[in-house]
């Protein structure tokens, strides 16, 4: 018996109806969702801190998770983790002729293209539908682009995927543009005080940054997970320069907590 199916064994007797335990029995794919994103975030984020124990245990977490739902799938039918291996083991086959048959590639960019057209091809077949009428509805080059996502990053895999179709700006010129038209029409929203309009302002500002970002090869959530973590470092700084005068934050006025704020950034070698 491989380790993997020892894995297997303890998700079967955890959902043992007569044997296992009460809670892993009441899950369904709804409630564990939550789960296998957050175990994804900390596979994530033990990368970021370079702890090679924590990848391994959170790797593990997140297995267990593909281990989860496919025997909850197993249960009503539908696949198992075998048909789950299957799947994925075929796709990396398709999508690599030149690794697994005798295609070739001239250079990466054609590499990239024959990638993508294989996705969209996969996108189509999966995605096909049809009307009322029994008719064909075309499949959109923006579909299976999932709503859960990171907002930052589904705005940029949007932006991406309509690039694709030619749907995008010349250059970054027109991006500059379109980021002060919507940090005016923000500024009008904020005057009628129209809190619907502003949500929908503050959004297309956002959704613009990310194009922004896109077209100088930064990763909007990348770039924002960084600032907000030199934020916390930061904040923390100040909070111990504070302590250091025998004060806390709420007793300093906004002077005292500026000053503290550069101190802090002085002291990260930031002048």
């Amino acid at each position: 018996m491989s380790k993997i199916d020892d894995l297997l064994g303890v998700m079967r007797d955890l959902r043992n109806p007569d044997s296992g335990c009460a809670w892993d029995i009441q899950q369904n794919f709804k409630s564990i969702a939550p789960y296998t994103i957050e175990e994804a975030y900390e596979v994530a984020d033990a990368i970021e801190r370079e702890n090679l124990d924590d990848l391994r245990d959170e790797l593990g977490d997140l297995l267990f998770q593909v281990v989860f739902h496919a025997q909850m799938a197993s249960e009503q039918g539908a696949f198992d983790f075998d048909d789950v291996v299957d799947a994925i083991t075929e796709k990396m086959i398709r999508r690599h002729p030149h690794v697994f048959s005798n295609v070739k590639f001239a250079n990466e960019v054609e590499l990239k293209a024959a990638w993508e057209a294989e996705k969209a091809r996969e996108r189509a077949a999966r995605q096909a539908r049809h009307n009322s009428q029994g008719e064909l509805i075309p499949a959109s080059a923006l579909d299976g682009i999932a709503l859960n996502l990171p907002a930052l990053k589904r705005a940029d895999k949007l932006q991406k995927r309509a690039a694709r179709v030619g749907f995008d700006w010349p250059d970054i010129d027109p991006v500059w543009d379109k980021l002060q038209e919507e940090i005016n029409e923000l500024a009008e929203a904020r005057t009628l005080a129209q809190q619907d309009a502003i949500e929908d302002e503050v959004g297309d500002l956002l959704f613009t940054v990310v194009n922004l970002a896109r077209f100088l090869s930064v990763d909007a959530e990348s770039a924002l997970r960084r600032a907000s973590q030199k934020f916390s470092n930061r904040f923390k700084q100040v909070e111990s320069l504070a302590s250091e005068q025998s004060k806390t934050l709420p007793e300093l006025d906004l002077d005292e907590l500026d000053r503290l704020w550069r101190e802090a950034k002085i002291r990260e070698g930031i002048c």
